[in-house]
């Protein structure tokens, strides 16, 4: 019977242990750090547990080598891990933009569905238990450090995830830990996180939820456009459409502006229209009522503000100069990027181990024989979404049915 020791329990390396522990020549053990399992599967998805999406391509993956992710994504696709997740007890519902979330609204039900089919297959789970360290022996076993402890195991999975979320159980453990066993980690950044800005605006529009088009700009140049939900917080910026962009933030080239269109279906010339019209209907208003209807109030004065028409005279006033500065204003509405939140915020590490250094079919080192490493401890992470637990449930998968 083999040994099979899994470092780390939380989605990737659950699923690992589910799927090597259906082959019963296998003896699996997986230790966890913390003092229960799957703690980041629980905050996911606001509590939810946004748990796969089904409009999933490479497109929606970033590293030094974002195609190594397919391998594991097109054996076991979102279609699969619903399939997987409903032969275990979960029901799921497809929502927006093919976000999938179990039908519970809990994020619980997908831990506990988890757990219970470890308990079946006998995978042995042993929390508040730190590895501390893993030594290749002679005869190709692996020793297993726990403290003053010691294991032994025929094959290691490393799942033990990325530095985010620290308050989460976030930790270096897997990086430090493949490294000595001969691997290399890239540099690593926070992604799915709030962009920090020059906070003016930001302050005063704090609470404010607006669905915007983005852009992240260097030197004047863009470098990443999305569009959805953005979020005004009391340093910056958050929201979907602000997480997704983060990573572009956060490592190079490094964006210095962020740029929000507020009326991203609305050309420059239907917004022109729409404050001729504004001029006539709220003639007796201020002229920082001038995109009352089409914004947040407190968002539509703030955009006034910033194009310098104010509430001394009154809409019916309104100049051909000044209706050229809202539309710039509200269409490119612009805020100096000064950083982005850290690991302890982020959802997500972007780098981590070198992934030439692993078979894309297997996920079995290339330079370790019988070592293996899945999820966000890899160098691949995804967009915001259900793209990162894809690719753990895909990746955990891969390693624990290839051993």
């Amino acid at each position: 019977m083999a040994g099979i020791v899994i470092i780390g329990a939380g989605a990737s390396g659950l699923m690992a242990a589910i799927a090597a522990s259906e082959d019963k020549d296998n003896n699996v053990t997986v230790f966890e750090r913390q003092g229960r399992v799957g703690r980041k599967i629980l905050s996911t998805g606001n509590g939810r547990c946004n748990l796969t999406n089904t409009i999933c391509n490479s497109k929606n993956y970033h590293g030094e080598d974002a195609s190594f992710a397919m391998g594991a994504l097109a054996a076991f696709p979102p279609q699969r891990t619903i399939e997987f997740f409903k032969s275990i007890g979960l029901l799921t519902t497809e929502e927006y933009g093919g976000r999938v979330f179990p039908k519970s609204g809990f994020a619980g039900s997908v831990l506990d569905v988890l757990r219970n089919i470890c308990e079946k297959n006998e995978a042995e789970i042993i929390t508040d238990c730190a590895v501390t360290g893993s030594l290749k022996r002679p005869d190709g076993t692996f020793e297993i450090l726990l403290g003053a402890e010691k294991r032994y195991a025929d094959k290691v999975i490393v799942a033990c995830g990325g530095i985010a979320g620290t308050k989460l159980g976030g930790v270096k453990d897997g990086y430090d830990i493949l490294k000595s066993l001969g691997h290399s980690c890239t540099k690593l950044y926070p992604a799915l996180t709030q962009i920090r800005t020059t906070p003016d605006y930001p302050r005063a529009l704090k609470g404010i939820k607006a669905n915007a088009a983005l852009k992240l700009k260097n030197s004047g140049r863009t470098i990443f456009e999305n569009d959805g939900e953005v979020l005004f917080t009391e340093t910056g910026v958050s929201g979907t459409a602000v997480f997704e962009a983060s990573r572009f933030a956060s490592s190079p080239p490094f964006a210095d502006e962020i740029v929000l269109d507020f009326l991203p279906d609305m050309t420059e010339s239907d917004v022109q229209d729409y404050l001729v019209s504004q001029k006539r209907i709220f003639a007796h208003l201020g002229k920082d009522r001038s995109l009352t209807g089409a914004l947040h109030p407190r968002l539509g004065m703030m955009i006034c503000k910033m194009a310098q028409v104010g509430p001394a005279d009154m809409c019916e006033n309104l100049s051909r100069s000044e209706i050229d500065r809202l539309i710039d204003a509200a269409k490119a509405f612009t805020l100096k990027i000064t950083g982005v939140s850290g690991f302890e915020a982020a959802q997500v590490t972007a780098g981590g181990i070198s992934t030439s250094e692993f078979n894309p079919q297997t996920l079995e080192s290339t330079v370790t024989k019988n070592l293996y490493a899945c999820g966000e401890v890899l160098d691949v992470d995804g967009d915001c979404g259900g793209y990162n637990l894809q690719w753990a449930w895909a990746s955990g998968a891969l390693a624990g049915r290839t051993l």
